[in-house]
Formats: structure tokens, C-alpha cells, sequence
């Protein structure tokens, strides 16, 4: 193996990490099953990171109505969508890899789509959750980081599993240039599934250990075909979306949401606008070294639309708010703000308020200063 990174120390020390193969397929295995967020959801959309649950380890699938199983899925993981996300796992001394390991995958999302019956999934999810002492509701509530219906989040899987709305992602160490191009390639011609690959690198070092994930296949021609959707993906835009809150939700919303975009378009210009028919967005950004920062995203949705407050994405990257301490403060200052009442535990969630709770200019003042206080956390950092 080659490459390595550096940690400096508190002492100041430098300390060199080399890259290592992992000792088993199985290792590899199961640190993606305690840690999802391996699979690298904020490079798979960098505005809107997927989150990942847990279905179970090898997931069994039937190649015929109520048939028996043939094959069996590493890992099935879904996200916040309801997106089914098969995982397949190999090191890179493993020649399957190479070729065989993509007929496998076609194999198991062709079959899977069409033979996992929805209560079986839910099955196997609650089984594995038992087994591992977890809250099956409480494990999709948080997930979702809203009060959504869980009924409502299977339908949905089983809605996407119908569809063809799959995620199939190849896992190794190193992926081969060979299995590069057959996943660039199947990304590009495959809609509304999506084939992407991830090389995790491990890295050790005076007994400490660093994984490094990188998201392979989303080139610029398939970002763009997926991301048009075809013809009934809406593209929303400044006028599209206050048309849609003052007519929906009111004026008292829409002139909040034009008084965020302008604040935006001056200490956050890298705005992001949301695709979609019926629910329009937009969140604005930050590029600071190499690294896109947010804070907050505006939607349509909702009784009266509102605001979200991107706290699940700032713990994963967000440099100082991956602080558990800055997340808190930065909740405090914004509960400070009249109209808003966030939960006192919401620093790790994705929390929401309307805005037309913000009744007047003074509150959407104070609600703009916080967002300044967290802009300028951001840049010295």
C-alpha cells in the first residue's frame, strides 16, 4: 500500500499514518454496520447528506415469488428518503471485484426490487434492532430528525422498492480504474437507480486508526440526468418559491423567506435551490477551504413553511460547530430569538420552526445576527 496522512498532535507532534489493507473482508463489514456514516452520505448530495439506517447484514433475496433465497445482501441500508441502499463488500485483493461483483450486485437489486415483500424488510429491521438492544421507532425517528409518520417512511420504502428507486454502492478498500468505469458508466445509464462506488482507506499510526471514504461514479453527465428528473422535476427559483409561500402560507412568509435569500446572497452566496414538484427550497452555502458549509435551509413545506436548522449536518464537518458545545450555543442564541422554541436537545437534530414566527423585523433582525455569529465562528477556523 502507499499514500499516508499526518495528525499533529496536541504536544505538536507529528504523527505519520500509513495506509493498511484491512485484515478481513468481515472487519470492513462490520464497521460499516456500527459506523453508516462511512458510506460517505455528504459527498453523495453535499447540500442535502444522505443519512443512513440499518436494515440488517446479509439481507436474503428470493429469485421467485414466495421462492426460496438464493442470494444474500452484505448490507441493506435505507435513508431518509426511503431509498433501499444495497451495500456489497470486497478488498481490493479479491479479483471478483473486477467483474463478477457487478453481476452480483445487478442480480440483487433486479431480484430484490420485485421479491422483498415491505413486512419482511420491517421484519428483519426490528429483528436486528432487538438483537441489538435498539428502539426500532425511536431508531427511524431520528433518522428522520421530524415528527413524520413512521407508517408513512415505509410506504415510502416500499413506494421506492416498486419504482426501481434503488441505491446499489460497491465498498472497498481500493477500487480498481476497471470497476470505476463499469460504475461511472451504470450511473449514467441507470434512472431512477443509482450505482455508485466507495474506497474507504484505512490508515494507522501510533495505535490509532483513520478511515477515509471517497465517493466514486457521480460524474457531471449523470449528476445532470439525474438531477433533471425528467419532465416533472420542478426547478425552483427565487420568484417560483415566495409565489408558492405567499399563495400557500401567506405574505407574512414570503417576505421572511426574501429577507433570508438576502442576507444569503451576502454571507452565504453559494445558494443551493431545490428540485421537486411540489415542495420547493433553497439553502444557502458557504465554500471555506474546500469545504461547504450551511446552516440553515428554507422550504415550502409545512402549514405555513418554515425553517430548518441544519444542526445532524454541522456535528460531521462543520469546523468549530462539531463541537457538541458550539451546536448548544449556537440553539441557545437562537431560542434567544423571539418566535423561536426549539428543544433543548435539538443541537444534534434537524429542527424546525415556521416563518411567519418571526412576527416582525426585530425578531427577523435578531434571527439574521445569529446566523452572522455563525458565519463568523466559521471563517477564522
Amino acid at each position: 500500500m502507499t499514500g499516508g496522512i499526518y495528525l499533529i498532535q496536541n504536544s505538536g507532534e507529528l504523527v505519520e499514518m500509513v495506509e493498511e489493507a484491512y485484515s478481513s473482508e468481515d472487519f470492513l463489514q462490520d464497521l460499516l454496520a456500527r459506523y453508516p456514516s462511512l458510506l460517505a452520505g455528504n459527498q453523495i448530495n453535499p447540500v442535502l447528506p444522505r443519512r443512513w439506517l440499518l436494515v440488517t447484514r446479509e439481507v436474503p433475496v428470493p429469485d421467485q415469488q414466495d421462492g426460496a433465497d438464493r442470494w444474500s445482501v452484505d448490507h441493506l441500508f435505507l435513508d431518509q428518503d426511503g431509498v433501499p441502499t444495497i451495500v456489497e463488500v470486497k478488498r481490493s485483493n479479491d479479483t471478483r471485484i473486477r467483474r463478477e461483483v457487478v453481476g452480483q450486485m445487478l442480480d440483487y437489486a433486479a431480484n430484490g426490487v420485485v421479491y422483498w415483500p415491505i413486512d419482511r424488510l420491517r421484519a428483519l429491521y426490528e429483528a436486528n434492532c432487538q438483537a441489538l438492544g435498539l428502539d426500532p421507532q425511536g431508531a427511524i425517528q431520528s433518522l428522520l430528525d421530524t415528527e413524520d409518520d413512521i407508517e408513512g417512511f415505509w410506504q415510502k420504502v416500499k413506494t421506492n422498492l416498486q419504482a426501481g428507486r434503488v441505491r446499489m454502492v460497491f465498498v472497498a478498500d481500493h477500487i480498481p480504474p476497471e470497476l470505476q468505469r463499469v460504475v461511472e458508466f451504470l450511473n449514467s445509464q441507470m434512472d431512477p437507480a443509482e450505482v455508485l462506488a466507495i474506497e474507504i482507506k484505512q490508515y494507522v499510526g501510533s495505535a490509532q486508526r483513520t478511515l477515509v471514504p471517497r465517493v466514486i461514479g457521480q460524474t457531471v453527465e449523470a449528476q445532470q440526468k439525474k438531477g433533471a428528473g425528467g419532465a416533472s422535476v420542478k426547478q425552483w427559483d427565487e420568484q417560483s418559491l415566495l409565489t408558492e409561500l405567499a399563495t400557500n402560507h401567506g405574505q407574512r412568509s414570503a417576505d421572511v423567506a426574501r429577507q433570508l435569500l438576502r442576507w444569503a446572497e451576502q454571507r452565504m452566496p453559494a445558494i443551493y435551490w431545490g428540485k421537486g414538484d411540489q415542495m420547493g427550497s433553497f439553502t444557502p452555502g458557504l465554500n471555506h477551504k474546500g469545504y461547504w458549509h450551511q446552516v440553515i435551509g428554507v422550504w415550502s413545506k409545512g402549514s405555513k413553511g418554515n425553517v430548518e436548522v441544519q444542526f445532524h449536518y454541522m456535528k460531521g464537518k462543520i469546523l468549530p460547530f462539531t463541537d457538541e458545545e458550539m451546536r448548544k450555543e449556537l440553539l441557545q442564541r437562537l431560542n434567544t430569538v423571539p418566535g423561536i422554541s426549539l428543544p433543548h436537545d435539538a443541537y444534534n437534530r434537524l429542527p424546525n420552526f415556521y416563518l411567519s414566527a418571526l412576527k416582525d423585523e426585530d425578531a427577523v433582525a435578531q434571527f439574521l445576527t445569529v446566523l452572522d455569529w455563525f458565519v463568523d465562528q466559521v471563517l477564522p477556523s
